[in-house]
Parts: structure tokens; sequence; C-alpha cells
């Protein structure tokens, strides 16, 4: 803050505004977007690794490990996306816990279900009853790209199914023939052609974890959406910026980062697409060839 903030009640106009923006709050309301960011930036290609995985499984010749990967797909699919949100966050937690107790707690003997409630001691508390504000928000950053992940890696592996199953066999039987063995021919051809059918259905799936993201405010973790709230919300004379209801004003801004957000993913993702239909026996390509004719 600069000095002549020291005062709030002493300035007035454009200057009153600039030291309002610039305040504490409204830093940690800017940080709150790389928070955002960072979300998006870690949970796409981790969703991305167990997709892969659960379209590989779905795939396999073992049964087990198919059923895995298809009931994997289909129940999470089959379920509210907030209910698993908070559902895995209390899971997870609670997981983490009973494993830290069974080396912290010194009575191991002492059920951690009590009736209807868990229990442990408190050296097996995560984080500490102790620690920073900044682990909790990292714990609860943690665990909400963990259950991000495992949600729409689920949407994932059903978009990667469906693409491997679009690559033409006549392109598999080929490689066959010409004596590649089944890892060959999953490495070098499958993989490459299937991307072109999976980008549709993982530019939506992108678009859609995008509009996710503030269920960041339910998970405990103090996003956008939580200060534009909290900013924006009546501040009468005993704060220092006191100001009526502005909330109006902070959610349209989030609805500009959104819209921007959303218009450079279309951009960017249009030309990884044009990119790989560029040659492919598909309707982009079919598209690209009569345009060059």
């Amino acid at each position: 803050m600069f000095e002549i903030c020291a005062d709030p009640k002493s300035i007035e106009g454009l200057t009153w505004l600039g030291c309002y923006l610039t305040s504490g709050k409204h830093l940690d309301f800017y940080m709150s977007f790389v928070t955002v960011l960072a979300l998006l930036a870690v949970t796409a290609p981790t969703a991305m690794l167990l997709g892969f995985g659960g379209a590989m499984a779905s795939r396999a010749r073992l049964a087990p490990l198919r059923w895995l990967g298809k009931g994997y797909s289909a129940m999470v699919r089959g379920v509210p996306d907030i209910v698993y949100f908070m559902f895995f966050v209390i899971a997870l937690d609670q997981g983490f816990e009973y494993v830290k107790s069974r080396f912290v707690c010194e009575d191991l003997a002492a059920p951690v279900f009590q009736g209807m409630e868990f229990h442990v001691c408190n050296a097996a508390k995560v984080p500490l009853a102790t620690a920073s504000p900044f682990v909790y928000q990292a714990y609860g950053f943690f665990l909400a790209v963990v259950t991000f992940a495992i949600v729409f890696g689920a949407f994932v592996t059903h978009v990667l199914s469906g693409a491997m199953q679009a690559v033409p066999r006549a392109q598999l039987e080929t490689a066959e023939a010409y004596g590649m063995t089944p890892r060959q021919v999953f490495r070098r051809i499958l993989v490459p052609q299937m991307w072109v059918y999976a980008l549709p259905g993982l530019t939506n799936l992108w678009m859609v974890l995008i509009k996710a993201t503030p269920l960041l405010f339910l998970l405990s973790v103090k996003d956008i959406v939580y200060y534009a709230r909290e900013l924006g919300g009546t501040k009468t004379s005993a704060y220092a910026y006191a100001h009526p209801d502005w909330r109006l004003y902070y959610f349209l801004g989030l609805l500009v980062f959104y819209l921007l957000m959303t218009k450079g993913s279309e951009i960017v993702l249009s030309r990884i697409s044009a990119r790989l239909s560029k040659g492919q026996a598909t309707a982009a390509g079919e598209a690209q060839r009569r345009a060059l004719a």
C-alpha cells in the first residue's frame, strides 16, 4: 500500500479508487486468478494421463483390467460432478489422516470411527492445527487438483476410448500385414491417429473444466469467486474502504475473464485441430484438401 493510502477516509476520487484496488485484499484477489490458472495447468495433463490409462485399461485383454477401465468411466460419468467433488475431498482427507494416525498416534487400539464420526489424534491431523494459512490453502489446492483430475479423467477415458475405436480398422490391419507387432501398431498407428478423432471431445472437456473452476469455492479454496463475493459485498463505515454493494461489477469482471479464457482456448485448439487434420482421412482433412484444390 502507498503512503498516501495510510488514511483511506482522508482521500477521495481516483486516488481513493487506486488505493482501494491496491489494498492487501485485492492483491490476494489478483493472486487467486493465478490459483485458477495453476489448477488448469496441473489438472489438465493429470486428467489426460488418468484418461489415457483408463482408455488403455478398457481395451485390455485381461477382463478385470478391462472392467476397471470401463467401470471408472461409467461410474464417474453417471454421477453429478459436485457429488464427487464433495465426496473425494472428504474421503481423501480422512484417508490421509487415517494413514498418518497409524504412525504418529500412541493409542492405535482406539477406533477412528466412533459412531458416525471420524476421530484421530491431534498429531494425525492434516494439516496440523498449528500450520500456517498458506499450508491450509496449499493442502486444499492439492485436494482440489486430485478431485478434478479423477472426475475429468473419467470423461477423458470415454473420449479416448471412442477415438481409438474410430481409427479405421484397415489402417491397423495394413500395419499388421507389414509385420508390425501389436505394440508397434498401438504406438505408431493407433495413438497418432486417435488424436484427430479425440480432439473435438477433448476441446469440449477443456471448456467444461474452465467453467468448473468456480467449484474451488466449494472446496474451501479462496478462489476468484470467493474474493469477488467478499470484496463486492456492502462495506459500512466499520471498514477502511466503505462502499455499497459492488458485487455486480466484480462478477462482471469474472464474466469477462472467463469469456477471454474460452475465446483464447478456441483459437489455440482450432489451430491444433487444423494441424492434426492435415492430410488425414477425416471430414476436417477433406475440407482442407478441397480448400487447396
